[in-house]
């Protein structure tokens, strides 16, 4: 779907009522148009946008523009979904103009943001939502051309995860076995919770004691509800782990440290 704001819709009404221009007049305009260009477009900082079932956080998009006529309004604004007339979500619902400061040594440049709410259990309803987003770009210059790019550029929304993790028996003889286990889960937008995840690899680490580097021991694929379980063996003092890396649609997960003390 497209969307543009209330001054543009109310642009091209005006546009239209005009119509009555000769086609040689409307010719020669289009002719003279100059190209609007963006630039630079970044979501987030450039991070993954990570959201729980009820996160809400601020999300900002920094852009350039450039055109010759200079600039007076700007958009943009994320579209998820195959394109604009099908989307399926939009960020945020009702796209505020972007704030911009002219460049002091090109006028014909401006550098802009806008900044807007994310709410996770109110924007993000279903699970189908996580992966790539767009970002489309809008401009109007002072001859009242109109240009935007449906894909200016992409960012990434993802469901966030968690990882526990315990080892034990606690305190263990050394050469004995220990069991560490743990469960991953990531956030179900669609039902506001968080489930198992299944099916994905995560890596056991260790750290021994008076260090602050961790190891990784192996990696083990989680079951069914995301339970994690494995042995190693009782060598020293230290701290166990589990890592999960995250995928394309969820967001990467660290267990705080479990501490076994050998004996």
């Amino acid at each position: 779907m497209r969307i543009r704001s209330a001054v543009a819709v109310v642009s091209l009404a005006t546009a239209v009522s005009a119509s009555v221009v000769p086609a040689a007049a409307q010719a020669a305009d289009r002719a003279v148009a100059t190209p609007t260009t963006f630039s630079d477009v970044v979501v987030n900082g450039g991070k993954d946008i990570v959201l729980g079932p009820t996160t809400r956080k601020t999300v900002t998009i920094t852009w350039k523009v450039t055109d010759p006529d200079k600039v007076v309004a700007t958009w943009a604004f994320l579209w998820h979904g195959p394109n604009t007339d099908d989307a399926d979500g939009h960020l945020p619902a009702y796209p505020p103009a972007g704030t911009c400061t002219v460049s002091p040594t090109d006028p014909t440049t401006s550098t802009c943001k806008v900044s807007f709410g994310v709410d996770a259990a109110r924007d993000f309803r279903h699970n189908s939502l996580a992966g790539t987003w767009n970002v489309l770009t809008e401009a109007q210059d002072a001859t009242d051309d109109w240009t935007d790019a449906d894909v200016a550029a992409t960012t990434t929304f993802k469901r966030n995860a968690k990882v526990t993790v315990n080892a034990a028996p606690e305190p263990v003889k050394k050469g004995k076995t220990i069991t560490v286990t743990g469960k991953l889960t990531r956030a179900d937008w669609a039902n506001g919770t968080y489930t198992g995840y299944r099916g994905h690899s995560v890596k056991l680490q260790f750290r021994k004691k008076g260090s602050s580097t961790y190891t990784t021991l192996k990696t083990v694929t989680t079951g069914t509800g995301g339970t994690l379980r494995t042995t190693t063996k009782a060598t020293k003092d230290g701290y166990f782990r589990w890592v999960f890396a995250g995928t394309g649609t969820t967001g990467p997960a660290t267990a705080t440290g479990d501490f076994v003390d050998v004996r």
